[in-house]
């Protein structure tokens, strides 16, 4: 059997990108030493997450790639021998910038990057002020473990995105993510918001027949300009299998990290008794290419 040992941390965050990097690299020691072979970090996991307001100071968090914050995680994933997923603020050129996951093999080298490609722009979630949507497209990356469909926060939502990376060979979805309530919200709105997040990637995991790993923040971020309250991130990571299974979920106010088993084989059972890849009309499905059918 084919199963691998996946490495979860879900953390919160401080003003101190130098503090929030030690920390995740204690983490990954830790998941590492507990037998991780694949760990997967939070959206953005350097720093606060800093679209909450449009500060052009901020472009200052950004990098090239490779970059300072490549090397780090480079060795990191090299001398613990494990396949790691990063998210970093991409600095390509003056003025040009990218919510960027830089995946590394064992060996520290970078297997490859995925850039953000569906931009949110709402109130705390000022994105589109930062980053110009990725031009990569949905392309896995390949590792020594498999082949990663690695996609960013807003990108969990499109049943699209999961599909092409599926139909592309991925054997993972991954999602570092940083999502969570505006403290305003009532109980019973929150509750609505938090399980369509999990409904919509359980989800993708069994119309795809996939495994889905999906990575979130957690703690209260403050908004620098007083106009919200700021986020309250939910945390709630967890990993699915490819029938929508829970395999794991983390809580809801704690940095936590877990080690969960992944079989890579179930796939392959799971799409002989559901074969909804056999059974799609890709004769006729030209109209979701448009972007509303009058």
């Amino acid at each position: 059997m084919r199963k691998i040992q996946v490495g979860i941390v879900q953390q919160s965050n401080s003003a101190d990108a130098r503090t929030n990097m030690n920390n995740l690299a204690k983490s990954i020691v830790h998941c590492a030493s507990q037998g991780a072979q694949l760990i997967v970090l939070q959206e953005l996991h350097n720093s606060l997450y800093f679209c909450q307001t449009e500060n052009t100071d901020l472009f200052d968090l950004a990098e090239p790639i490779p970059g300072p914050s490549t090397q780090f995680y480079a060795e990191l994933a090299a001398n613990h021998k494990v396949v790691l997923v990063t998210s970093l603020f991409e600095k390509r050129a003056p003025g040009l910038y990218h919510n960027t996951s830089v995946v590394f093999d064992t060996d520290g080298s970078i297997a490859g990057k995925y850039r953000k490609m569906h931009i949110p722009d709402d109130p705390a979630y000022y994105e589109k002020f930062y980053f110009t949507p990725g031009d990569i497209g949905f392309e896995p990356i390949q590792t020594s473990l498999g082949k990663l469909g690695v996609l960013i926060c807003w990108d969990q939502w499109y049943p699209e995105a999961a599909r092409l990376m599926t139909l592309k060979g991925a054997e993972l979805l991954i999602y570092p993510t940083a999502i969570g309530w505006e403290s305003s919200d009532t109980d019973d709105e929150k509750a609505r918001q938090l399980n369509a997040w999990i409904i919509s990637q359980r989800a993708h995991a069994v119309a795809n027949g996939l495994p889905v790993i999906s990575v979130n923040r957690v703690g209260h971020e403050p908004d620098p300009s007083g106009q919200t309250n700021g986020i309250q991130f939910w945390g709630n990571s967890f990993v699915a299998g490819p029938q929508g299974e829970m395999l794991m979920q983390a809580g809801s106010s704690e940095a936590e990290t877990s080690i969960v088993e992944v079989d890579m084989e179930r796939s392959e059972n799971v799409r002989r008794w559901w074969p909804f890849l056999r059974d799609r009309r890709i004769d006729a499905y030209e109209g979701v290419t448009k972007r509303y059918l009058d």
